[in-house]
């Protein structure tokens, strides 16, 4: 069982044992289809640059979703029962994890540790990234539409094979790397996996069962949500449903793993 009301998933390299063969197969049964509905739905990405940052966003369509443990995933822990979930309104998010160069348009400032203008804005806390959202005229994503943009329209638990899209403990040489390198999901959307842990909008709860139809989390609860996994994590954490959570003003030296992305209405 995984309760991570602190930084050890951040700084842990290892997690659960890998299943490999067995996820092999599952991921076999589904690949056609992945593969196939990626490149086309990504082909017809509808996208803007919001001129205040300077990055670009691509609008994600409304939808309903099997949100959770992946039907190919022999990695899940408790808290990522799968459940129905609808998104009743399309959203536009981030293409990429915000910049160190859009982050220093809006703010004047690069807190990160690995600089870069293209690589993503590092060591800030979820308050910090609210505000550079709200700068913006945007939010950070509610854990569920982060979940359903993740996905790009895959079922699986990683919507290519994860060299191909993510930065991680095994490729990554610790540190992180320019956004948009590996390739994009189905929605057209860069590094959803790996290179830094994003803040969503949710306080953490476990999930359960029942379906829902755009859930913001509990009203409260020990920390807030990041998604995605890092460079530094091995690759049980790179999964889609992965979850994280930590206290908002969160300002230790593992925040260098940890980035955002917003999104719009």
């Amino acid at each position: 069982m995984r309760v991570t009301g602190g930084c050890s998933a951040i700084f842990d390299r290892q997690k659960h044992p890998a299943f490999w063969v067995l996820a092999f197969l599952a991921l076999a049964a589904i690949a056609a289809w992945r593969m196939g509905t990626a490149s086309s739905v990504a082909a017809q990405a509808n996208t803007k640059v919001n001129t205040k940052d300077g990055l670009t966003y691509v609008m994600i369509p409304p939808g309903t979703f099997q949100m959770g443990c992946s039907p190919d995933d022999f990695e899940c822990t408790p808290d990522e029962t799968r459940h129905s979930v609808t998104i009743s309104n399309g959203f536009w998010i981030g293409q990429t994890e915000v910049t160190q160069a859009a982050y220093m348009k809006v703010v004047g400032t690069n807190p990160s540790r690995f600089k870069g203008d293209q690589l993503p804005v590092e060591m800030v806390s979820w308050d910090t990234a609210k505000a550079y959202c709200e700068r913006v005229d945007m939010r950070l994503p509610t854990e569920a539409e982060w979940e359903y943009a993740a996905r790009g329209g895959s079922p699986a638990s990683r919507y290519k094979p994860l060299d191909q899209i993510a930065w991680y403990s095994e490729n990554s040489k610790d540190t992180t790397h320019a956004v948009a390198q590996k390739q994009a999901n189905g929605y057209g959307l860069y590094d959803m996996l790996g290179n830094v842990w994003e803040w969503v909008a949710d306080w953490y709860e476990p999930y359960t069962a029942a379906a829902a139809t755009d859930p913001k989390g509990p009203p409260m609860s020990p920390g807030r949500v990041l998604r995605g996994g890092s460079w530094f994590n091995v690759p049980s954490y790179i999964r889609v449903s992965d979850r994280l959570y930590d206290r908002p003003g969160f300002k230790l030296e593992a925040v260098n793993r940890v980035g955002f992305r917003c999104v719009g209405e």
